[in-house]
Protein backbone atom coordinates (compact mmCIF):
# COMPACT_ATOMS: atom_id res chain seq x y z
CA UNK A 1 0.00 0.00 0.00
CA UNK A 2 2.91 2.35 0.70
CA UNK A 3 4.19 1.92 -2.86
CA UNK A 4 0.67 2.51 -4.20
CA UNK A 5 0.28 5.77 -2.24
CA UNK A 6 3.72 6.90 -3.37
CA UNK A 7 2.74 6.20 -6.97
CA UNK A 8 -0.43 8.24 -6.58
CA UNK A 9 1.62 11.07 -5.10
CA UNK A 10 4.04 10.89 -8.03
CA UNK A 11 1.18 11.15 -10.53
CA UNK A 12 -0.16 14.18 -8.67
CA UNK A 13 3.26 15.84 -8.91
CA UNK A 14 3.60 15.00 -12.60
CA UNK A 15 0.12 16.46 -13.22
CA UNK A 16 1.18 19.66 -11.48
CA UNK A 17 4.34 19.81 -13.62
CA UNK A 18 2.28 19.25 -16.78
CA UNK A 19 -0.03 22.08 -15.81
CA UNK A 20 2.99 24.25 -15.02
CA UNK A 21 4.39 24.10 -18.57
CA UNK A 22 4.09 27.80 -19.52
CA UNK A 23 2.91 27.43 -23.12
CA UNK A 24 1.85 31.05 -23.56
CA UNK A 25 5.01 32.43 -21.98
CA UNK A 26 7.23 30.26 -24.19
CA UNK A 27 5.30 31.09 -27.37
CA UNK A 28 5.44 34.85 -26.85
CA UNK A 29 9.06 34.73 -25.73
CA UNK A 30 10.12 32.79 -28.83
CA UNK A 31 8.04 34.73 -31.33
CA UNK A 32 8.24 38.26 -29.94
CA UNK A 33 11.03 38.18 -27.35
CA UNK A 34 8.93 39.66 -24.55
CA UNK A 35 7.51 38.46 -21.24
CA UNK A 36 3.75 38.09 -21.72
CA UNK A 37 3.27 38.71 -18.00
CA UNK A 38 4.21 42.34 -18.74
CA UNK A 39 1.66 42.69 -21.55
CA UNK A 40 -2.12 43.17 -21.49
CA UNK A 41 -3.76 41.38 -18.58
CA UNK A 42 -0.48 39.80 -17.47
CA UNK A 43 -1.89 36.29 -17.90
CA UNK A 44 0.05 33.60 -19.76
CA UNK A 45 -3.16 32.11 -21.14
CA UNK A 46 -4.48 31.86 -24.67
CA UNK A 47 -6.61 35.02 -24.54
CA UNK A 48 -3.66 37.26 -23.70
CA UNK A 49 -1.56 35.49 -26.34
CA UNK A 50 -4.37 36.14 -28.84
CA UNK A 51 -4.26 39.85 -28.07
CA UNK A 52 -0.46 39.90 -28.20
CA UNK A 53 0.39 37.68 -31.20
CA UNK A 54 -2.89 37.06 -33.02
CA UNK A 55 -5.23 34.16 -33.77
CA UNK A 56 -2.69 31.51 -34.83
CA UNK A 57 -0.46 31.60 -31.72
CA UNK A 58 -3.54 32.09 -29.52
CA UNK A 59 -5.18 28.97 -30.95
CA UNK A 60 -1.92 27.00 -30.58
CA UNK A 61 -1.61 27.93 -26.91
CA UNK A 62 -5.29 27.09 -26.33
CA UNK A 63 -4.88 23.59 -27.83
CA UNK A 64 -1.62 22.81 -26.00
CA UNK A 65 -2.96 24.03 -22.65
CA UNK A 66 -6.04 21.89 -23.22
CA UNK A 67 -3.87 18.87 -24.04
CA UNK A 68 -1.99 19.33 -20.75
CA UNK A 69 -5.23 18.69 -18.88
CA UNK A 70 -6.13 15.70 -21.04
CA UNK A 71 -2.72 14.10 -20.57
CA UNK A 72 -2.82 14.58 -16.80
CA UNK A 73 -6.10 12.64 -16.56
CA UNK A 74 -4.95 9.95 -18.97
CA UNK A 75 -2.07 9.22 -16.58
CA UNK A 76 -4.72 8.04 -14.13
CA UNK A 77 -6.56 6.04 -16.79
CA UNK A 78 -3.27 4.37 -17.66
CA UNK A 79 -2.67 3.50 -14.03
CA UNK A 80 -6.07 1.88 -13.57
CA UNK A 81 -6.88 0.49 -17.02
CA UNK A 82 -3.70 -0.10 -18.98
CA UNK A 83 -1.55 -1.83 -16.40
CA UNK A 84 -1.66 -5.21 -18.10
CA UNK A 85 0.49 -6.91 -15.48
CA UNK A 86 -1.78 -5.69 -12.66
CA UNK A 87 1.30 -5.19 -10.52
CA UNK A 88 0.81 -1.50 -9.71
CA UNK A 89 -2.58 -1.69 -7.99
CA UNK A 90 -2.80 -3.68 -4.74
CA UNK A 91 -5.59 -6.22 -4.48
CA UNK A 92 -6.98 -4.29 -1.50
CA UNK A 93 -7.61 -1.20 -3.65
CA UNK A 94 -11.16 -0.77 -4.94
CA UNK A 95 -10.53 0.74 -8.38
CA UNK A 96 -14.12 1.92 -8.86
CA UNK A 97 -13.90 3.86 -5.60
CA UNK A 98 -10.37 5.21 -5.98
CA UNK A 99 -10.29 6.20 -9.65
CA UNK A 100 -12.78 9.13 -9.58
CA UNK A 101 -11.10 10.62 -6.51
CA UNK A 102 -7.60 10.37 -7.94
CA UNK A 103 -8.80 11.83 -11.24
CA UNK A 104 -10.28 14.75 -9.33
CA UNK A 105 -7.09 15.36 -7.34
CA UNK A 106 -4.93 15.06 -10.46
CA UNK A 107 -7.22 17.48 -12.30
CA UNK A 108 -6.96 20.03 -9.49
CA UNK A 109 -3.17 19.62 -9.46
CA UNK A 110 -3.00 20.41 -13.18
CA UNK A 111 -5.31 23.42 -12.76
CA UNK A 112 -3.12 24.72 -9.94
CA UNK A 113 0.03 24.15 -11.99
CA UNK A 114 -1.28 26.19 -14.91
CA UNK A 115 -2.07 29.20 -12.74
CA UNK A 116 0.84 28.82 -10.30
CA UNK A 117 3.62 27.53 -12.52
CA UNK A 118 6.78 26.41 -10.75
CA UNK A 119 8.67 27.53 -13.87
CA UNK A 120 7.39 31.14 -13.64
CA UNK A 121 7.75 31.88 -9.94
CA UNK A 122 4.22 30.57 -9.27
CA UNK A 123 2.49 32.87 -11.74
CA UNK A 124 0.56 31.81 -14.83
CA UNK A 125 -2.82 31.83 -16.55
CA UNK A 126 -6.46 31.60 -15.53
CA UNK A 127 -6.63 27.77 -15.95
CA UNK A 128 -9.61 27.85 -18.33
CA UNK A 129 -8.08 25.87 -21.24
CA UNK A 130 -6.45 23.31 -18.95
CA UNK A 131 -9.76 22.85 -17.11
CA UNK A 132 -11.49 22.23 -20.44
CA UNK A 133 -8.96 19.50 -21.27
CA UNK A 134 -9.55 17.89 -17.89
CA UNK A 135 -13.31 17.97 -18.45
CA UNK A 136 -12.89 16.40 -21.90
CA UNK A 137 -11.00 13.52 -20.32
CA UNK A 138 -13.46 13.23 -17.42
CA UNK A 139 -16.70 13.40 -19.39
CA UNK A 140 -16.87 14.82 -22.91
CA UNK A 141 -20.59 15.63 -22.63
CA UNK A 142 -19.95 17.93 -19.66
CA UNK A 143 -17.01 19.48 -21.49
CA UNK A 144 -18.99 20.17 -24.66
CA UNK A 145 -21.97 21.55 -22.73
CA UNK A 146 -19.66 23.87 -20.79
CA UNK A 147 -17.89 24.91 -23.99
CA UNK A 148 -21.33 25.57 -25.47
CA UNK A 149 -22.16 28.01 -22.67
CA UNK A 150 -18.81 29.70 -23.24
CA UNK A 151 -19.47 29.92 -26.99
CA UNK A 152 -22.96 31.39 -26.63
CA UNK A 153 -21.85 34.03 -24.11
CA UNK A 154 -18.79 35.03 -26.14
CA UNK A 155 -20.90 35.25 -29.30
CA UNK A 156 -23.31 37.62 -27.55
CA UNK A 157 -20.92 39.66 -25.42
CA UNK A 158 -17.60 39.32 -27.27
CA UNK A 159 -15.97 39.23 -23.81
CA UNK A 160 -13.83 36.17 -23.12
CA UNK A 161 -13.55 36.67 -19.36
CA UNK A 162 -17.32 36.87 -18.90
CA UNK A 163 -17.72 33.73 -21.01
CA UNK A 164 -15.11 31.90 -18.93
CA UNK A 165 -16.86 32.89 -15.69
CA UNK A 166 -20.22 31.69 -17.04
CA UNK A 167 -18.61 28.40 -18.08
CA UNK A 168 -17.08 28.03 -14.62
CA UNK A 169 -20.52 28.40 -13.06
CA UNK A 170 -22.19 26.07 -15.59
CA UNK A 171 -19.77 23.16 -15.18
CA UNK A 172 -21.07 22.17 -11.74
CA UNK A 173 -24.66 22.30 -13.00
CA UNK A 174 -23.85 20.02 -15.92
CA UNK A 175 -21.97 17.62 -13.63
CA UNK A 176 -25.14 17.25 -11.54
CA UNK A 177 -27.55 17.09 -14.49
CA UNK A 178 -25.48 14.36 -16.15
CA UNK A 179 -25.28 12.32 -12.92
CA UNK A 180 -21.52 12.44 -12.55
CA UNK A 181 -19.74 10.87 -9.54
CA UNK A 182 -19.46 12.97 -6.40
CA UNK A 183 -15.68 13.57 -6.89
CA UNK A 184 -16.34 15.00 -10.37
CA UNK A 185 -19.06 17.28 -9.01
CA UNK A 186 -16.63 18.49 -6.35
CA UNK A 187 -14.05 19.11 -9.08
CA UNK A 188 -16.60 21.22 -10.94
CA UNK A 189 -17.33 23.26 -7.81
CA UNK A 190 -13.73 23.73 -6.66
CA UNK A 191 -12.19 24.29 -10.10
CA UNK A 192 -15.07 26.56 -11.10
CA UNK A 193 -14.66 28.72 -8.01
CA UNK A 194 -10.90 28.81 -8.53
CA UNK A 195 -11.28 29.95 -12.15
CA UNK A 196 -13.67 32.70 -11.00
CA UNK A 197 -11.20 33.82 -8.33
CA UNK A 198 -8.47 33.93 -10.98
CA UNK A 199 -10.70 36.40 -12.85
CA UNK A 200 -10.94 38.88 -9.98
CA UNK A 201 -9.31 41.69 -11.96
CA UNK A 202 -11.52 40.91 -14.94
CA UNK A 203 -14.62 41.10 -12.74
CA UNK A 204 -13.50 44.52 -11.49
CA UNK A 205 -13.09 45.70 -15.09
CA UNK A 206 -16.44 44.21 -16.06
CA UNK A 207 -18.11 46.18 -13.28
CA UNK A 208 -16.21 49.30 -14.30
CA UNK A 209 -17.01 48.85 -17.99
CA UNK A 210 -13.34 48.66 -18.99
CA UNK A 211 -13.05 44.97 -19.85
CA UNK A 212 -12.03 44.69 -23.52
CA UNK A 213 -13.96 42.73 -26.10
CA UNK A 214 -12.43 40.35 -28.62
CA UNK A 215 -10.12 42.23 -30.96
CA UNK A 216 -9.82 45.11 -28.53
CA UNK A 217 -6.62 45.95 -26.66
CA UNK A 218 -6.96 46.16 -22.87
CA UNK A 219 -4.60 49.10 -22.46
CA UNK A 220 -6.21 51.05 -25.31
CA UNK A 221 -9.69 50.43 -23.91
CA UNK A 222 -8.64 51.70 -20.47
CA UNK A 223 -6.95 54.77 -21.93
CA UNK A 224 -9.99 55.62 -24.08
CA UNK A 225 -12.34 55.41 -21.11
CA UNK A 226 -9.91 57.51 -19.08
CA UNK A 227 -9.91 60.21 -21.76
CA UNK A 228 -13.70 60.05 -21.97
CA UNK A 229 -13.96 60.44 -18.20
CA UNK A 230 -11.62 63.43 -18.22
CA UNK A 231 -13.63 65.11 -20.98
CA UNK A 232 -16.77 64.81 -18.88
CA UNK A 233 -15.17 66.49 -15.86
Amino acid sequence: MTIWLSLCGAILFVAYLLGSIPTGYIAVKLLKGIDIREVGSGSTGATNVLRTLGKGPGAFVLVVDCLKGILAIFLVYWLFNFDGSQTLIPSTVNSQLWQPWIITLVGLAAVLGHSKSIFLGFSGGKSVATSLGILLAMNWQVALATAGVFGVVVAISRIVSLSSICGAVAVSIFMILLNQPLPYILFGVVAGLYVILRHRSNIERLLAGTEPKLGQNLQLKTEMLGIHSESNN
